[in-house]
Formats: C-alpha cells, sequence, structure tokens
C-alpha cells in the first residue's frame, strides 16, 4: 500500500535536494513521476524545483485554487511535492487520497513552521493525514539543532507580518529556538 510521506526542515536542510534524488531515483527505475509545487514560490523561475547546490529540474506548478487532478497523466505512478508547506488542506486531503485510491507513494518536502514558530495551513494537514513524518535536521550558527526559520532584515529578527513573504538566504535563516527568542542572528 502507498503512503503519504512528509519530509520538513528548516531552510537550508536540503528539502529540495533530496526531492529531486528521490525522483532520479524513481525516474532511474522506470517510473513516471509528477514533480510539483505550489505558484505562490516565486523565488527561482517558476516552473523549477532548485536547490542551493545546484540541482534543479522542470516542475508543474499547483494553484491554490486547482486540483492535481488536472496535472496528472494516466502515466503518472509517483508524486513528488516540494514547498508543500504552501498547499491547502484540501489539496493535502487529495494527495492522501491518491495514495489509497491509484495506490500511488505521494512524497511532500516542506517547512513546517513559519517565521512566528506557527504551522503552515499543508504542514498542520500533512502533520494530520502522512503516515511517514521524517524531520530533515540543520543546525544553528550556534551549533544546535535548527527548528525555527528566522525572518530578518537590517534591523535584525522580524517576529510580526504576513505569514508568506518568499525569500531566500537573504530574508530567512535557520535557528534554534534559543537564538530565535534571544534574537541572535550570528
Amino acid at each position: 500500500m502507498a503512503k503519504l510521506y512528509f519530509r520538513y526542515g528548516t531552510m537550508g536542510s536540503s528539502k529540495s535536494a533530496q526531492a529531486l534524488m528521490v525522483e532520479f531515483n524513481y525516474m532511474e527505475r522506470g517510473y513516471h513521476v509528477l514533480l510539483a509545487k505550489p505558484s505562490v514560490d516565486t523565488r527561482d523561475d517558476a516552473a523549477v524545483i532548485r536547490s542551493r547546490v545546484g540541482l534543479e529540474r522542470p516542475c508543474k506548478l499547483i494553484h491554490r485554487e486547482q486540483s492535481f487532478a488536472e496535472l496528472l497523466e494516466p502515466q503518472h505512478q509517483v508524486v513528488i511535492v516540494d514547498e508543500a508547506q504552501f498547499l491547502t488542506g484540501k489539496q493535502v486531503e487529495e494527495l492522501k487520497n491518491l495514495t489509497v485510491d491509484r495506490d500511488m507513494p505521494v512524497l511532500c518536502y516542506g517547512l513546517r513552521t513559519d517565521f512566528s514558530t506557527h504551522l503552515f495551513e499543508g504542514s498542520a494537514r500533512l502533520l494530520e493525514l502522512a503516515e511517514s513524518v521524517i524531520e530533515i535536521k540543520s543546525i544553528c550558527h550556534c551549533g544546535a539543532k535548527a527548528t525555527v526559520n528566522a525572518r530578518f532584515n537590517e534591523n535584525g529578527i522580524i517576529r510580526e507580518g504576513p505569514q508568506v513573504v518568499i525569500g531566500g538566504n537573504e530574508q530567512y535563516t535557520p535557528l534554534c529556538y534559543r537564538c530565535w527568542r534571544e534574537g541572535r542572528l550570528s
């Protein structure tokens, strides 16, 4: 029986790289993979998943009001989703149903929480429905395990504002809870 997998970690923990490596492994064995990400992720070229280590692959974009049924083709046997925190709860439920109705493995990679340590909608639903939940670990500048995706600017850590502000290393850094709480960026 296929499963819904959720692999989460802070920014810079290699989530995208791992998603692309898993896609490669499936493709090398002859599987047809739907590689997708939510359209709200506008950091890179629209329809590309790119890791910080240089791996990249074209992907399909899914919009908030869209269904995965619109992206799936009959030959698809596996679904891999990057930036899964931006999915809607309904889209996560649809992915879960694919594991049951089509016996199709679904692997989702994303952040668990936002810059203020609150769950994203997609991540919350994945934590509720996934049969396999694994943390991809990374470290804070102090050497402790990073658990917070800290948003910052020239004045320091930002603690209020909209949940979704797309950015990379220039706006976010992985921190342990202590460094985040104490406002230590380095």
